[in-house]
């Protein structure tokens, strides 16, 4: 009898392709988040600190989206349609947030109401 012989197909060596992109991805993310913490302790300026945290939170964001939930190896459609749903939703918080923040230090409402 011989031996079964092992056939390698793609599939393989694209799941291993994609096991060392995820851990590089897990390193370059840990970096980032290593260089967030020291923004923070940094004798900057608020403004500058906050645009640096949040330009390192949307590259990290970008990069968690597009590598683990697939988005670079799916078709363009699925990427379309995520960004579409982004892109509602960030509307939808914008409209909110404008919606409940404005005119916030008086209060509305007949019980509030000043007697003339």
């Amino acid at each position: 009898m011989s031996a079964p012989a092992t056939v390698s197909t793609d599939a393989s060596h694209a799941h291993e392709g994609k096991f060392h992109v995820f851990v590089q991805l897990a390193m370059i993310l840990v970096i980032i988040t290593g260089m967030e913490l020291l923004v923070i302790y940094m004798p900057l300026a608020d403004w500058l600190i906050i645009t640096l945290l949040m330009i390192m939170s949307a590259v990290k964001f970008v990069a968690v989206i597009w590598v683990f939930m697939h988005l670079k190896w799916d078709k363009r459609f699925c990427t379309v349609l995520f960004v579409i749903g982004l892109i509602l939703g960030a509307g939808t918080l914008g409209a909110l947030l404008l919606l409940h923040g404005a005119d916030a230090a008086r209060p509305v409402g007949p019980a509030y109401d000043e007697a003339a």
